[in-house]
């Protein structure tokens, strides 16, 4: 992967205050989130995913621990987001990579009816307040991309998580955001991630990004020459 520029000139430029970028995994979202962190200089939200004690079980056996790793992920959610609540949103200014909007997306894909009915009740009860992101970017690519990418970082655990649930997820991911307008959302063409991170692609997206206010937007990087050889 090229390295992304870093010397863009932002002085005079209006930062969305909290943005937020999601994807499947395997897609991308956390790389570009720290991306952007260390370029506009803000604060990072990040997932924890190594402090869930059950997504190792679940990758092995889906049925038996999906309820117990959902909601594990949820109080880990919720509580983040209340600690990012006590901050005043503009100083200093944050970037997370995921949404918790998700965390229910993930339930309603992988439990089945009565855990579902279990975990909304959690869910209800936890009175979760999420600030209103100012962008949204949604990383997409297609699940074959997704499961090499998977394999290719060589973490033991994800090497257990099936073709079958990578396409239930990206199906899901894609049906929320096909509806999704609570915010300013970018759609980014990630399943070349190296071609993105060029320097002139690169440039292109985050003018975009300083450029949009409000509405659905979509950002599909072009290949050079140097990619195809």
């Amino acid at each position: 992967m090229n390295t992304f520029p870093t010397n863009i000139d932002l002085n005079d430029q209006t930062l969305p205050k909290y943005i937020v970028v999601e994807g499947p995994i395997g897609v991308g979202k956390s790389t570009l989130a720290k991306h952007l962190t260390t370029l506009f200089n803000y604060q990072s939200l990040l997932e924890n995913t190594e402090k869930n004690p059950f997504l190792d079980k679940f990758y092995e056996n889906q049925q038996q621990n999906g309820l117990a790793t959902q909601l594990h992920f949820l109080f880990q959610r919720a509580k983040q987001l209340e600690q990012l609540q006590q901050y005043d949103l503009f100083e200093p200014a944050h970037i997370a990579d995921f949404m918790i909007e998700k965390d229910r997306l993930f339930a309603q894909a992988i439990l089945d009816e009565d855990e579902y009915k279990l975990y909304d009740i959690v869910y209800q009860q936890l009175s979760i307040q999420s600030p209103k992101p100012d962008l949204v970017i949604y990383l997409q690519a297609p699940t074959h991309v997704l499961a090499q990418r998977i394999q290719q970082r060589g973490l033991q655990a994800e090497q257990n998580i099936h073709t079958s649930y990578l396409e239930l997820i990206n199906q899901a991911y894609s049906q929320f955001f096909h509806y999704y307008d609570d915010a300013p959302l970018l759609i980014i063409n990630a399943s070349q991630i190296e071609v993105i991170y060029e320097e002139n692609n690169f440039r292109q997206l985050i003018n975009y990004i300083l450029s949009i206010q409000s509405g659905r937007h979509y950002f599909n990087p072009s290949i050079s020459r140097e990619t195809l050889l």
